[in-house]
């Protein structure tokens, strides 16, 4: 019987994650199968949680014990879960411990011990993922339930715990139980031992069928998304991003996912506020974890940081703006008064625009449908609060070329 392919991890060093009961005996009974014929380099790796007492040391030695049967080097990597917890003032017990574990994988990885770690994950645990999610509240990208990264991959995935345990029997494998499967005061173990056997009463089939459509989802997310990023717009030097406001739904809220980083710890309700935007004003804006703002900018929603450096004032010298005169904003060197300065704008700016009338600075950038996101980072030259020069986007009357101009500067 034949659970997966060895062939795509040939000639790898794969670390089996071993915790000792039959999914990961299995897992590291069929690569140890194949390991010669594929050129495959094969360890193990244990987690000691330091949770279940005696019998957690039990597993540890049971792993020892069957590794050293095999003939497979194994590393046994000990975390004292309850401390950690209560070192960061509380948490959940299954996440602290499988973020022991994943950080004791990972350090195999850095270390170049292995190419790959390798855990037991089957179909069973994909489809108790997905109706965890469900019941708490998820998007279609939250069917992506369990998967393969390109140093941590999971071989069983498309194995069934039956597959799996038919397997153990008809190799005669050992193994051992963990007694807190039993208990279903953990989420998993309840919709392991009452809600999926529910469902097998309503299909037979009903396992098979939430994790093909969890796959569905996870496909059609992966080509709306791929579609939303192309939306996405780069613009300036300080990483902000553009979308169009009237994009439809599933591709503005997958945008917004994207322009707030995969990282950020955002929730339903921060894209909710950044929907309400659409049907704002220009300059209508909302903060967002991770220090980002989003703003509607007429058609458009911008996702950027505020917190971007003013411009140091410094004395304005006319031969660093002789610019290129395909920029096409032409001034009198010789109009500028002494004492002017480069700097950024500030309260109560004003500017008396080529040809024009005197106006704040706030109301002229305003006329211009420069957004205030801009408008702070826009590189002046002032005269006191004076605006002579808004780079790039006007010149003042005063400085503006005539026919006794000697001396052009191009902004």
């Amino acid at each position: 019987m034949r659970l997966f392919d060895l062939k795509e991890y040939r000639g790898k060093r794969v670390c089996v994650a071993l915790s000792g009961g039959a999914d990961s005996v299995c897992l590291l009974h069929c690569f140890r199968a194949g390991a010669e014929a594929h050129g495959i380099v094969l360890s193990a790796i244990h987690v000691e949680h330091g949770i279940r007492g005696e019998e957690s040391l039990r597993d540890m030695a049971f792993c020892e014990t069957l590794c050293k049967k095999w003939g497979v080097p194994l590393k046994i990597v000990r975390v004292d879960v309850p401390a950690l917890i209560e070192e960061n003032g509380g948490g959940n017990v299954e996440s602290v411990a499988r973020l022991a574990r994943l950080n004791a994988f990972r350090g195999v990885i850095d270390r170049g011990e292995a190419d790959l770690v390798a855990t037991a994950h089957h179909r069973n645990d994909v489809v108790e993922t997905i109706l965890f999610r469900l019941a708490r509240g998820t998007s279609p990208a939250g069917m992506k339930a369990i998967q393969n990264f390109p140093c941590l991959v999971r071989p069983l995935l498309n194995v069934s715990r039956d597959e799996i345990l038919e397997y153990v029997r008809e190799n005669s494998l050992p193994y051992v139980e963990d007694s807190t499967n039993a208990d279903e005061a953990y989420t998993r173990n309840f919709i392991r031992r009452t809600v999926l056997p529910a469902f097998e009463k309503i299909h037979g089939n009903a396992q098979e069928h939430l994790a093909r459509f969890a796959a569905q989802c996870a496909q059609d997310d992966e080509y709306l998304t791929a579609l939303a990023k192309k939306e996405i717009k780069y613009i300036g030097e300080h990483g902000d991003m553009l979308i169009p406001a009237d994009l439809p739904e599933p591709l503005f809220m997958r945008a917004c996912f994207l322009c707030m980083g995969a990282k950020t710890d955002y929730t339903s309700a921060n894209l909710e506020e950044i929907s309400k935007l659409r049907t704002l004003q220009t300059g209508k804006k909302v903060c967002l974890p991770g220090g980002k703002t989003a703003a509607r900018e007429y058609g458009n929603i911008v996702f950027y940081y505020e917190n971007v450096e003013p411009i140091a004032e410094r004395p304005f010298q006319e031969d660093v703006f002789v610019l290129s005169p395909r920029l096409g904003l032409r001034a009198d060197l010789d109009a500028f008064p002494a004492g002017c300065v480069v700097r950024s704008r500030r309260e109560g700016d004003f500017i008396v625009p080529c040809g024009g009338r005197k106006k704040t600075l706030k109301k002229f950038l305003t006329d211009r449908k420069i957004s205030a996101r801009l408008g702070r980072r826009l590189t002046l030259v002032a005269s006191g609060q004076e605006i002579l020069v808004v780079k790039g986007v006007e010149i003042s009357d005063k400085v503006k070329v005539t026919e006794k101009t000697k001396r052009v500067g191009y902004f």
